[in-house]
């Protein structure tokens, strides 16, 4: 009898995480959700935008611009406007990222002292600014400063990751990832075609990209009341450091590249994971800056390669990145999520296998069919690695360590999209996309090679 109580007790307390930990997920997913739709609205809008700015002949944007035709001659890129703002756009987007690489783990450290929801609610305070900059934006400057504090502040989706790192189970966890994963790809999905068509809809007289502005302020602010009045804080107080000072012991294991794929950070005090699950943990940053480093890039040429080759309209851009974003999704929300706990490296494995022929078909496409194969192995590829080597690391070090374990991962994701597209670009112009393609598919091996020395998820420490 004693036993049959403690048995009811036991699956009454774990029926209470489990809808614990679903309400948690459903609220993140929809918070980054909004947060993603205002974040992707400027995206189809950037070249249009330098446009503008060039059209006033704003004096920094000009010689900003100066210095991408010098990068653009320097690698052999012909002298065409489509393909100058693509690069002129890429480059801005890789100080976006720069800046996501010093604030994620930053943010994630003083997310282990004073709690994830403060600090959440203090980054989307943060793009709500940036977002007021962009509406006002007259001047180039004016537009980059809003764009420098939006970098900064985008620290909340590794705080995202780490609300879902915290969760009690990795079931929990596995399935609290895929569905960021979804919110990325429906966000990224939706946001640039509302983007676009506001644009569209610009009354004469009006600034085209001021109603996308409006409206990701709009987002931003609804964003900030729905996490104030629904997102219960996931750490509690015990399992927190002791203070901001003893999160930021040593500047440089934050804001040290080097340090970062150290993992030096999460190595301070008593709560400092073993030596075999600190160095399982140095693997999978690796192999995770090493594969977003090849997608972005190969992903960034994308662009270029469409035009080039299939002389793709902005329009039929659109819609090749609606059907990889659509199909992203869908693979993530039936697919991902219900990977079980334990086998996510193997499911990473096959999917970077498979991104090999998919960037090979892509790269050699000699026609539109080719090339939407390509795209539908890409699109499956892609739905799987991400959320998976996130849950993976999400099991890595104490309660009081998630925010910076999962800042670090993302600060090193944003590092990798920085580089990746530059050096991308840079390779496809020299040598051309088919060489582009080969090479970087070739290069996919050595994430895949890495993840076969991970033992899997380890015990909570």
């Amino acid at each position: 009898m004693a036993v049959r109580e403690g048995e009811n007790s036991g699956s009454s307390i774990n029926g209470k995480q489990e809808q614990s930990s679903n309400r948690v997920i459903t609220i993140v997913f929809l918070a980054l959700l909004i947060d993603l739709l205002g974040f992707a609205l400027i995206l189809p809008l950037f070249p249009s935008i330098l446009d503008y700015y060039s059209k006033t002949e704003d004096g920094f944007s000009l010689s900003l611009q100066h210095g991408v035709d010098w990068f653009a001659v320097m690698v052999g890129m012909p002298p065409e406007r489509k393909y100058n703002s693509v690069l002129f756009g890429g480059l801005i987007g890789s100080i976006f990222s720069v800046l996501q690489f010093f604030s994620s783990p930053l943010t994630g450290a003083v997310s282990d002292c004073l709690g994830r929801r403060p600090v959440i609610l203090m980054t989307v305070m943060g793009l709500i600014a940036s977002y007021a900059l962009w509406a006002a934006s007259r001047t180039f400057g004016i537009f980059l400063l809003s764009r420098i504090i939006g970098g900064i502040s985008k620290g909340n989706v590794s705080l995202s990751t780490a609300i879902i790192a915290d969760l009690h189970s990795p079931k929990a966890r596995s399935k609290g990832m895929a569905m960021i994963g979804v919110a990325f790809s429906l966000g990224f999905t939706l946001g640039p075609m509302i983007g676009a068509y506001l644009a569209m809809e610009a009354e004469k007289g009006e600034v085209f990209f001021l109603r996308s502005a409006l409206l990701a302020l709009t987002f931003a602010v609804a964003d900030l009341i729905f996490i104030f009045f629904l997102l219960p804080e996931t750490l509690p107080k015990e399992k927190r450091v002791s203070s901001v000072t003893s999160g930021f012991q040593a500047a440089v294991d934050l804001l040290s590249p080097l340090a970062l794929f150290q993992f030096s950070a999460v190595t301070r005090g008593r709560d400092s994971p073993s030596e075999k699950n600190l160095q399982n943990l140095k693997i999978l940053g690796l192999a995770y800056f090493l594969y977003l480093f090849l997608f972005s890039g190969l992903e960034y040429t994308l662009s270029f390669l469409t035009h080039q080759r299939f002389q793709f309209s902005s329009m039929q851009q659109g819609k090749m990145f609606f059907f990889i974003g659509i199909t992203m999704a869908v693979i993530q929300g039936g697919y991902a999520r219900r990977i079980k706990p334990g086998n996510e490296i193997r499911a990473v494995k096959r999917a970077i296998m498979l991104l090999i022929p998919a960037f090979l078909l892509v790269g050699w496409a000699a026609n539109v069919t080719m090339l939407s194969v390509g795209l539908l192995l890409y699109s499956f590829a892609a739905a799987i690695v991400i959320p998976c080597l996130s849950a993976v690391v999400s099991g890595y070090g104490a309660a009081s360590q998630k925010g910076r374990v999962m800042g670090i991962l993302r600060s090193l994701g944003a590092l990798a999209r920085a580089l990746g597209p530059i050096l991308s670009a840079t390779v496809y112009w020299l040598a051309g996309a088919e060489i582009c393609f080969t090479i970087c598919s070739a290069f996919f091996l050595i994430p895949f090679l890495l993840l076969g020395s991970v033992k899997q998820q380890p015990k909570e420490e």
